[in-house]
């Protein structure tokens, strides 16, 4: 995919809120956002207004896309996925993106950041069913079975995994910590994510 640039931090000053893109500095009081919660550049506190119908729509879909981490042409083929398939759009095309593979692996708190765990994907250190899968943005099924590569824990970076793993993960992945595995359980809802995306901006952008 088309690789971001710039400081992680600035996006999400850009975005107005946490979207997590920098690990564990998030939590802390060393996050932008908590340091300076306006937008970046020189300025951007007295820039602020109040964006029109357009600008709405086009700000949530960026935000949403900066938080999976997506490329514009990966998060348009995730969109025009789901509206081909039955159900309400916008909550289809949040389930699609939070079944990719390398979302599952950030919220089983194998990687710190989706930044991380697409790169902890990427070179082999995940398995879906027993097998070895390198592609970030694959899609799981209902069933499919998520575990850490055996010994992967020990390279550098992965020695407290356990310790990163939350003790309760979302409501439709089956945690287990001791092997660092997780479940596929049902499908994710709006409720799950954890964070505030209006999916229905998003659907009106692209129906244009």
């Amino acid at each position: 995919m088309a690789k971001e640039t710039g400081a992680s931090c600035k996006r999400c000053r850009r975005e107005g809120e946490k979207l997590f893109l920098k690990g564990e500095r998030c939590y802390s009081q060393k996050c932008a956002i908590e340091r300076r919660p306006t937008p970046p550049g020189q300025h951007g506190a007295a820039r602020q207004r109040r964006p029109s119908q357009f600008g709405e729509q086009l700000r949530e879909k960026q935000k949403a896309r900066k938080l999976y981490g997506v490329s514009e042409r990966q998060f348009r083929n995730v969109f025009d996925t789901a509206s081909k398939m039955d159900g309400i759009t916008g909550e289809v095309f949040l389930r699609l993106l939070e079944l990719r593979l390398d979302n599952v692996v950030f919220r089983m708190g194998l990687a710190p950041s989706r930044t991380a765990a697409r790169q902890l994907v990427s070179h082999g250190h995940v398995l879906v069913n027993g097998k070895k899968l390198d592609v970030p943005s694959a899609r799981l099924r209902e069933g499919d079975e998520v575990a850490l590569k055996p010994g992967a824990e020990k390279k550098a970076g992965f020695a407290d995994v356990e310790k990163r793993m939350p003790q309760e993960a979302p409501a439709w992945l089956a945690l287990n910590v001791k092997d660092r595995s997780a479940k596929v359980m049902t499908h994710p809802s709006l409720d799950d994510i954890g964070h505030s995306l209006n999916m229905r901006l998003i659907v009106e952008f692209y129906s244009r």
